[in-house]
C-alpha cells in the first residue's frame, strides 16, 4: 500500500464539524487532535470492537459496511469532511455492528474516547453538533436501505458517485468494480453493466480505471430521490450561517468526452477489475 505524503497545509478546520466550533471550544480540543493518514483500505473499526477514538476526516472518505454471516456486505453510510466516524462512542454504545473502511485516501484527525466523553459530559459545544450530525447520518442510513430495495443499480451508482463528489477536496479517487459491488450489495457484473449504461447515456466516460468525463448535472437528473433527501437533511442540520464551514457540496464542471484530453482525469472513481 502506497504511503500518503502529508500536504503542506493540514488543519482540523478542514473538517466541517470542527470548523463549526467557536474558537474557545476549538482551542480546548486542538491539543488532543492527532493527524492520521487514511490510506485506501484502512479499517478504522471492526464490527463489535470497542472504539478508542472518533475520527474526523478532512480529505478522506469512509464507508460504513454491515457484514453478514456469509461474508457478504453492503454499505449503510459514507462520511467525509462533513462528519465523523465513531458515533457509538458518544451515543453510549462503545462499539458498533458496522465496519468502517477508507475508500478514498486522504487524511483526518482522531480524538481519544476519554476526551470526547468529557466534552459530552460537560455539555460542551461539540455535543449538540455531533448529535445533529448523528441525526443526518441516521437519515442517510435509512434512505440507503430504501434505495437498495427499490431503485436500480444505475441509480444507486449515481447516488454513490454524487455522495463521493460532495465530500471531495481533490479530484482523484479510485474504486474497483468489486468494491463498488460490495458497497451497493450487488453482483460485480451488475456494476459493470450499470457503469456501461451511464457511459452510453453521456453521464460518465471511463477508460482503464479512470473516469475521463463526468457530467454532474446529468447525474443529478438521473439519480433517484434518495440523494436529494439525504443532502437536504445534511443541509438542514449541519450548516452554520455565515461560517465557512457551511455544508456546500463540491461542484465539478461537466466535461464532454470529446473535450477531455487523453490522460486527463476529472474524477478517478470507477476502476476496472
Amino acid at each position: 500500500m502506497r504511503a500518503l505524503s502529508i500536504p503542506a497545509r493540514q488543519s482540523p478546520r478542514q473538517n466541517r464539524l470542527l470548523a463549526a466550533l467557536a474558537e474557545e471550544d476549538y482551542a480546548r480540543l486542538l491539543p488532543h487532535l492527532e493527524l492520521v493518514p487514511m490510506p485506501r483500505g484502512r479499517v478504522l473499526n471492526e464490527s463489535g470492537d470497542a472504539q478508542g477514538h472518533v475520527f474526523f476526516p478532512t480529505s478522506s472518505i469512509v464507508s460504513e459496511f454491515r457484514i453478514m454471516e456469509d461474508g457478504s456486505s453492503a454499505q449503510i453510510a459514507v462520511a467525509g469532511n462533513e462528519g465523523a466516524i465513531g458515533v457509538a462512542l458518544f451515543m453510549g454504545g462503545e462499539s458498533t455492528l458496522s465496519r468502517a473502511v477508507v475508500y478514498s485516501a486522504g487524511f483526518g484527525y482522531r480524538l481519544g474516547s476519554s476526551v470526547l466523553k468529557a466534552e459530552f459530559t460537560q455539555g460542551a459545544a461539540l455535543q449538540p453538533l455531533l448529535l445533529r450530525y448523528t441525526q443526518a447520518l441516521m437519515t442517510q442510513t435509512a434512505q440507503t436501505a430504501v434505495c437498495n430495495r427499490h431503485h436500480s443499480v444505475e441509480q444507486q451508482l449515481c447516488r454513490l458517485l454524487l455522495l463521493s463528489l460532495d465530500r471531495l477536496v481533490f479530484s482523484e479517487m479510485t474504486l474497483s468494480h468489486e468494491l463498488i459491488a460490495d458497497m451497493l450489495g450487488v453482483r460485480r457484473e451488475g456494476v459493470t453493466e450499470a457503469a456501461g449504461k451511464l457511459r452510453a447515456a453521456g453521464l460518465i466516460d471511463y477508460g482503464r480505471g479512470h473516469i475521463t468525463a463526468f457530467d454532474r448535472q446529468k447525474l443529478e437528473a438521473a439519480v433517484c430521490e434518495c440523494y436529494a433527501v439525504v443532502r437536504a437533511e445534511y443541509e438542514r442540520l449541519l450548516p452554520q450561517a455565515g461560517h465557512p464551514s457551511s455544508w456546500q457540496p463540491s461542484r465539478i464542471a461537466p466535461v464532454t468526452p470529446a473535450a477531455a484530453p487523453r490522460g486527463h482525469f476529472v474524477h478517478d472513481a470507477v476502476a476496472q477489475g
